[in-house]
This record gives structure tokens, sequence and C-alpha cells, in this order.
């Protein structure tokens, strides 16, 4: 009886596999990996209404209904429990939910699932995000090369901080605003492929982005700063600028010029660079480094794009909470469009080059990876490689680099006990 009954498990297993199988044939490219979709292009949205506006518009275009295969994923947010994918399996889209937290249990669950191939994927980071008056505008589509998580410091109240201090934040290890971290979790710094940033900015130029006379109206108010703003008052448009990460929704010009400080300083770039303000991106960005490091994904294929839904900060006749709270900036609309505008001819330009391009992957000229040098090689920011420029070798049976506080000790010499 035991025996027959194991054959019947066994027999339905089978069936079911082949079922399987049978329902996933048009989504498999791998014949003798049964069911394992490998998408060309992987959409990454953080909340609804960045996911809608592909679900809306891309039944009316060549990628057909995202929606006709939608595949449930053990770990995912439980408001967005699906991966999307349209009829061929070359294009899925999920949702990660808002965040720091939800984007990287999310991006976890969703890589390491075992449930698709994405060793060739490419990876669109897709939402909205606050903008600098410096560099954009509501409306345009800013593409970053680096993501930093500026809200990784200590911070004092503005009202406590010292006479001399410019801001209440500075980095770990650090006595003054102005000074390089000594302490480093790892997640501070992520920077991506630029040539295939450049690739995506192309591509992005062939869309009409969407605008409105009420949000014109409101960048118009940006006109009494001169030169510093103008970028605010024109139309939107493509742009090639960096993206900060904070959990935080801050707004208010302090605060906004001491994060595009904060990105200065820990990129080591010689110019201000950061133009987008989100809550999500470095988080992904390190689930899929770390995917990467076990071969299920290729980071030189990431590209991260957002479109500006309100200004960091104020224009000069408004303050910091009318701008923030009370008064309609009218950018979220045409933000919401734009990253479809903009992003299915990035989409649509990577499948229609696949053969000649990008199946064999734009070869990244700079650095990537993290701050600690995971991916291997030596970054162009921080205080170098922790990995030896070697990276992490997965197949090692011990230690390979060096702990937080290890790392820490090295970096400058501290009191015993001496931590954060």
């Amino acid at each position: 009886m035991l025996l027959l009954s194991l054959v019947l498990i066994a027999l339905l297993s089978e069936a079911t596999r082949a079922l399987g199988c049978a329902n996933n044939t048009a989504l498999t490219k791998h014949p003798g990996d049964c069911g394992k979709i490998a998408p060309k292009v992987v959409i990454i949205s953080m909340f609804t209404p960045e996911a809608e506006v592909w679900y809306t518009n891309s039944p009316n275009s060549s990628l057909g209904s995202l929606l006709a295969h939608n595949i449930s994923v053990p770990g995912l947010s439980p408001l967005f429990p699906h991966v999307h994918c349209n009829t061929l399996g070359e294009v899925c889209q999920l949702t990660m939910g808002e965040a720091e937290i939800n984007a990287a249990t999310s991006a976890t669950a969703f890589l390491f699932s075992n449930l698709f191939d994405l060793s060739k994927t490419y990876f669109l980071l897709a939402g909205i995000a606050g903008i600098s008056p410096k560099l954009g505008t509501l409306g345009s589509v800013a593409l970053s090369k680096f993501s930093v998580q500026v809200a990784l410091q200590y911070e004092l109240d503005a009202r406590e901080m010292p006479a001399n201090f410019s801001t209440g934040y500075l980095s770990y290890g650090a006595y003054a605003p102005d000074e390089y971290p000594s302490i480093f979790y790892g997640t501070e710094v992520m920077e991506v492929n630029e040539n295939l940033r450049d690739a995506a900015a192309e591509l992005a130029l062939a869309a009409q982005l969407a605008d409105s006379a009420e949000s014109a109206e409101y960048r118009a108010l940006y006109s009494a700063s001169g030169e510093v703003y103008a970028a605010a008052t024109g139309s939107p448009g493509v742009i090639k600028c960096d993206s900060a990460t904070s959990d935080v929704y801050y707004s208010g010009t302090m605060l906004s010029e001491a994060f595009e400080n904060t990105t200065k300083l820990w990129t080591n770039q010689s110019s201000i660079t950061y133009c987008v303000s989100a809550q999500e991106d470095t988080a992904v960005l390190n689930a899929l480094m770390r995917a990467a490091v076990w071969d299920l994904v290729d980071f030189s294929r990431v590209i991260v794009m957002r479109t500006g839904s309100d200004f960091d900060r104020p224009p000069p006749s408004v303050s910091a909470f009318q701008h923030l709270r009370l008064l309609d900036q009218n950018g979220f609309d045409i933000a919401v469009k734009n990253i479809y505008l903009a992003g299915v001819e990035i989409v649509k330009g990577i499948i229609a080059d696949w053969n000649s391009s990008y199946e064999a992957g734009i070869k990244a000229e700079n650095y990537i990876g993290d701050i600690l040098g995971t991916l291997g090689g030596e970054p162009d920011f921080g205080t170098g490689s922790v990995f030896r420029g070697m990276g992490f070798l997965t197949g090692s049976s011990t230690e390979v680099g060096l702990s937080k506080r290890t790392i820490s000790t090295e970096k400058r010499d501290r009191k015993a006990g001496e931590w954060k």
C-alpha cells in the first residue's frame, strides 16, 4: 500500500510538472528547463500608479499586455504578490512596495525565487521622484550612474548642531559634514553601467514626453532665481544625473543641498550630479548585486530611471512647508505618464536590437558595484576594495574580505570599544 501511494504521488507530480510545461511553453526559452521564464527586460515599479501606467498602455504597444501571465512569487509584498509578463515572457513587471525595506525584501524574494532565468535580463527601475531644479524639471526623465543612500549618516537636529556646521548630517566616523565616512555599511553608494545608461538615454529621446500648462505655471516660479534654477523653467526632457535614496521623504533647500553635497563627496566627483530623490533605488540595486554575486543576474544590465513628480526644494516665493504640503505642483500626472513614454522606448529598443547588441550585453567600461568592491575591481569612489580587487568569492570556505568593525579600524585609529 505504501509503495502504491508513493508511485501515485510520483505520477501526480510528473503530471503536474508536465501540465506546467504545457502552460508555460510560450514563456520558457530553455526547453530543458521547463517553466523557467527568461525575460529580456524586467520593469521594476514601486507602487500602484507606476505599475498601472504599464498595464493600461502596454496592450496598445508592440509589447502586448503585461497581464497575460501572472506568476505568484513567495516573499513578494502582500500588496503586490505577482510578477506580470507578456505573452512571450520577453517583458515582465513587478511592484516592490515603497521604501527601502519593502524594496529590498521584494527584490530579494524575486531574484532568488528560482522561477526565472534572469542571467541575461535587463532590469529597468522605473519610478517617480523628487527632482532638483538645478538640473531638471517636472516631468523630466533622469537616468543615473550612481545611487547614493544619503540618509545613512549621523543626524543631529539642526537646532542643536554646532554653529560652524552647514547641516545636521555627517558621515559615520566623521566629525564634520564635509568629511568622508570612515565607517561603512557597504550600501552607501552603488554604481551601474555608464555605457548602458547612455544607451538607454538615447532610446528615451525618441519619446514625446507629457507636459501640462499647470506644471509649467509652477515651474515658472523658479525663474526668479535666475541661472541657478534655469533648468526648472524648461519643458521635460531626458537628463543624465544621479539618484539619492532616503526613507525620509525630505524637502526643502537646506536638506536638498546637504544631500547633493553628500552625493558629490561620497561618489568622489568634482561637480554636483544629484538630481532625483527616491526611497528605493539603492535597496533594489543591492539586492541585484547580491544576486549577481551568485551569477543569477548580470549587474551590468541595470538601468535606473526616475521621472520628476515634484521639486525637492521650493521656488524663492514659497516656504518649504507650503511647497511640500499646501501647493499642488501638478507634476505627478505627467511624471507617471513619462515613466511609460520614456520607458517603453527603452524596452522596445532592447528587444529590437536583442540579437545585434543586447543579448551579448553592453560592456561596462566604468567600475560597477558597491563601495566595498563586492563584484570585483577597484571602486572609483570610497577608500578602495575590501576584497583586494578580487570581489567576494562564493566558493570560499573561509571569510573573504573584512568585517564592518575591521574595516572601520583600518580606516582610522579609534579609542578601544568605540564604534558608531
